[in-house]
């Protein structure tokens, strides 16, 4: 499955431009995509991929609210709902829950913390018993 990384460098979100740039991304980046069959979006900031920063839990899911109302506007309400848009920038297991119990993220792009299996696995069983699969 594709998986489309949008995200913003520090000094965007810093300007206040996060918004701006996502949108741009998307736009640009699904300009001529009739359908989004099978197609995984996540919101990785910039300047969170390997530094050990990561949003709080509440601006990843206000970014990836800001996603979904994007592919509304794109391809429908119905198709917004479908896609899944996971948080992927320095997720470990000590952060873990703070995303996976957002309401609008569908899971975790997990970069780092994947190459050590302790770590790795107490990601996927968090998320389990969060999400009851």
């Amino acid at each position: 499955m594709p998986i489309l990384c949008v995200g913003e460098t520090l000094e965007e979100n810093e300007a206040g431009r996060a918004e701006e740039i996502i949108t741009e991304q998307l736009g640009s980046s699904l300009a001529g995509i009739d359908y989004l069959n099978g197609l995984i979006i996540a919101y990785e900031p910039i300047w969170a991929i390997g530094t050990g920063k990561a949003a709080t839990g509440e601006q990843a899911n206000e970014t990836i609210g800001l996603i979904r109302r994007n592919i509304a506007k794109l391809y429908g309400k119905g198709i917004a709902q479908d896609v899944r848009i996971l948080y992927g920038g320095s997720v470990i297991a000590a952060n873990a829950t703070e995303f996976i119990n957002q309401p609008e993220i569908d899971g975790a792009l997990v970069g780092g913390a994947s190459l050590r299996a302790a770590e790795f696995l107490s990601i996927v069983k968090q998320t389990s018993e969060i999400r009851g699969r």
